[in-house]
């Protein structure tokens, strides 16, 4: 029986109970890395991805990052209104976690660290409250509308005085549960924005609630005043109700559209079972996980970091960080990665890497940039949220006196309803929610969005240049032959270029590396060639790789591994891939490698032209292997020889001449041309994923999912418009009918929710899976 020792106090666990105390753990440096990454463009600074509480709209994302900005140290913001996320870049030599969390506290908010192991109960216990105040609010609704109903049916006379003053009293007492507990979120976030002097989309509502609450308990208490001859808690009541319905229902579509986002966000455990020198094993916090220790995976359990099987044999599910929607098999000898799960039989895993060093935290740091970004169209409606805020306030007050003269009662409910009708919530969330929508239904299928806006210009393009080696074809080689010059040995300049070419990732370097020791080991040379040692290395994007080679007997080489023209290498004819190598004394050697299309990639190119892109091909590789690839998969236009700066240079031609261009590509020598293009796409197989420039990442490597994300692009921005006119249409409606005192304050507050409720349930149909069937007909639907 597998003996474990206590598990010792979990630093979770530890933890104080109180905010300030928890703020000031996070300024020790040892936490920053769990939700932190240090920031490339600002040397010393970190990155860090937070959440926020207590967010509703547009408005208040605005007032965080002037909040936050408003912090010395604080360099840069950027916050979701949809996604309720943000990073901010901010650098220790200035400012601390504790400080510009404070200084988002004193304007209402709450922000914790993206993985905050207490945040999911914390929603869960808002999600409950969130429930009890609705259900106060439709009893008490009820109720009330129960006494109020006599008043509406009746004639003149029918009820006597006395009656109708004791149906207003106890619609008074059935209302009061109401405001004071019902209504707390919206009344706390107007006291905010008092206290703050900003706005947000909450303010103008709880305006109308105090004040229809206020009109009807003046009419209560004073019958025969300016306000008694109609009270009006049935409104008041109805639209608390609505509104809280309307805030639950987002708040759970919320929740479903960002489900995929969370799943991977949250996969690693929060402790393991390490393998102590005397062979039990003892239950720590995975904070102490360190490279070299072995720890035991039980079925159903995620794996901690990435690591090699030691012992056992399983299936794992990778799907979400992979693509591959099929459980793989992983026995001793094989490798597993952070974040994926082990399905059926208890592995022992010798860990590699952990903590940023993992592929699964490069994978969250993309995710949680994403979510935290905002498409133009978003940026546009954020930057609008407070003027026309301010907006609404100037209409309800003009209402207000327009219709004063006439019946200060009706006056108050006009103003009352052109505060609830207007507020641009559906108009907020129109496009975050699509895109957020979008972002988690491409999460589930293998495909990382780097950036929302991305999905609004995908949705345009019209070429697609792909380049060939790693992308139209397969990253695995097959060496050939290999071509020598006079008097050169072709095992060692093998053993050569392999050493060299180890320190580089392109599937070509692999694959020389590969059969450089598969040879060396038939010839029992391996720890020969294990043992030479290249400096100085420089590797050329689109070129090649170049250093310096020392030898046992103290000598060095000054080699080149790449292009022909990289290597002065004399020409060769032949269709394969040619790699050549040269020393200080000119040409080496030429390696011809095999080369496999993938599958896929005839059934892809004929999608897309079928959708009406036209597509192109780039390569640094000579003109007759990529004529010859090409032709096999259906491209007519095909260029060999290319530079990073040539392929930069013919994206920039077709952009003068008018086209939007996508670039597909491996992603390691194809940074130019990656970002220059409109939208770059990068197989995620190979991929550094932290030094990608690309938009989209194609975790799983198969460029089928390159369709579905042009389809889906096209999907979301049909939806994106179709929330717009709807928002716009709604508006349009209801203000004319409010400022005309049509609309009751009622039908306001239910018009609003339902307003916000229709754009995320439009937007949740880009959730669901594209089907075989589905994805035909979108393509011919989506043609240009």
């Amino acid at each position: 029986m597998t003996q474990v020792k206590e598990l010792p106090p979990s630093p979770l666990a530890e933890r104080p109970d109180t905010p300030d105390q928890q703020a000031q753990l996070l300024d020790e440096a040892s936490e920053w890395t769990a939700f932190s990454l240090p920031e490339k463009s600002e040397n010393g600074c970190w990155r860090s991805s937070v959440v926020f509480e207590g967010m509703h709209c547009a408005a208040c994302a605005i007032t965080l990052e002037d909040a936050l900005l408003a912090v010395p140290g604080v360099k840069s913001v950027q916050i979701s209104g949809a996604s309720h996320r943000g990073q901010i870049v901010w650098s220790p030599d200035q400012t601390r976690p504790s400080e510009w969390m404070h200084s988002v506290e004193r304007h209402g908010y709450k922000a914790l660290p993206a993985n905050d192991a207490h945040a999911h109960q914390r929603r869960r216990e808002e999600a409950r409250r969130m429930v009890w105040r609705l259900a106060v609010a439709a009893m008490c609704m009820m109720q009330v509308m129960m006494y109020a109903t006599p008043t509406y049916l009746s004639q003149a006379g029918e009820i006597s005085d006395e009656a109708l003053y004791l149906l207003r009293w106890a619609s008074w007492v059935l209302s009061l549960p109401v405001l004071f507990f019902s209504c707390t979120p919206f009344l706390r976030n107007a006291w905010r924005d008092l206290r703050e002097r900003q706005i947000s989309m909450d303010f103008p509502v709880a305006l109308g609630m105090v004040v229809t609450f206020g009109v009807s308990t003046l009419g209560t208490f004073e019958p025969h005043g300016p306000f008694g001859a109609e009270v009006f808690f049935d409104s008041f009541t109805m639209f608390v109700f609505f509104l809280l319905m309307g805030r639950w229902l987002e708040q759970r579509m919320r929740d479903r559209t960002a489900g995929a986002l969370e799943a991977v966000l949250n996969r690693l455990p929060d402790s393991v079972r390490k393998r102590e020198t005397d062979g039990s094993w003892r239950l720590m916090s995975i904070r102490k996980l360190q490279v070299g220790d072995v720890i035991e995976v039980l079925p159903g359990e995620a794996f901690a970091g990435d690591g090699l099987v030691v012992a056992g044999q399983t299936q794992v599910d990778e799907a979400l960080l992979t693509g591959e929607s099929n459980p793989l098999s992983r026995g001793a000898g094989d490798r597993v990665i952070a974040g994926s799960h082990n399905l059926s039989g208890t592995l022992e895993v010798r860990i590699e890497q952990v903590g940023a060093s993992t592929r699964y935290a490069q994978i969250v740091a993309l995710m949680e940039s994403a979510s935290s970004s905002k498409p133009t169209m978003a940026l546009l409606v954020d930057r609008w949220a407070k003027p026309f805020l301010l907006a609404v306030l100037a209409a309800s007050l003009a209402a207000a006196v327009y219709w004063w003269p006439t019946d200060p009662a009706h006056a108050i409910m006009v103003a009352v309803a052109v505060l609830i009708v207007t507020c641009p919530c559906a108009l907020s969330l129109a496009t975050p929610a699509a895109m957020l929508a979008t972002a988690g239904a491409l999460a589930r299928s293998g495909v990382l969005v780097r950036r929302l806006s991305a999905l609004q210009h995908l949705a345009n393009i019209d070429t697609v240049i792909f380049d060939k080696t790693g992308t139209l074809t397969r990253d695995t080689f097959q060496v050939l032959h290999t071509h020598t010059r006079t008097g050169v040995n072709t095992s060692q300049v093998l053993g050569w270029a392999g050493t060299l070419a180890q320190h580089s990732l392109h599937p070509v370097s692999r694959a020389l590396w590969s059969e450089a020791r598969k040879q060396a080991e038939m010839a029992g040379q391996l720890k020969a060639l294990e043992a030479m040692v290249v400096q100085d290395v420089t590797e050329l994007a689109g070129q090649g790789v170049q250093g310096q080679l020392r030898l046992a007997n103290s000598m060095a080489l000054d080699l080149r591994l790449g292009s022909s023209h990289f290597c002065s290498a004399p020409a060769l004819t032949g269709h394969h891939l040619q790699v050549s190598l040269a020393d200080a004394s000119g040409w080496l050697a030429t390696f011809e490698l095999a080369e496999e299309v993938r599958p896929e990639a005839e059934r892809v190119v004929k999608h897309l032209l079928v959708m009406g892109f036209k597509l192109q091909v780039l390569s640094g590789d000579g003109q007759a292997a990529v004529l010859q690839v090409a032709e096999s998969v259906g491209i007519d236009h095909a260029q060999g020889g290319c530079s990073p700066q040539h392929k930069l240079q013919a994206l920039q031609a077709l952009q003068a001449q008018g086209h939007r261009v996508a670039m597909v590509g491996d992603g390691l020598n194809d940074g130019p041309v990656l970002a220059g293009a409109d939208v770059s796409f990068a197989l995620g197989q190979a991929v550094p994923l932290a030094q990608s420039k690309s938009d989209f990442v194609l975790m799983g490597g198969h460029l089928d999912a390159l369709v579905d994300t042009v389809i889906r692009s096209r999907n979301t921005m049909q939806v994106v418009q179709q929330n717009l006119v709807w928002a716009a249409f709604y508006n349009a409606a209801c203000v004319p009918l409010a400022l005309m005192g049509w609309l009751p304050a009622w039908a306001a507050g239910l018009g609003m929710a339902l307003s916000s409720v229709i754009v995320v349930l439009n937007a949740l149909r880009l959730s669901k899976p594209l089907s075989e069937k589905g994805a035909l007909i979108n393509t011919a639907s989506a043609l240009p």
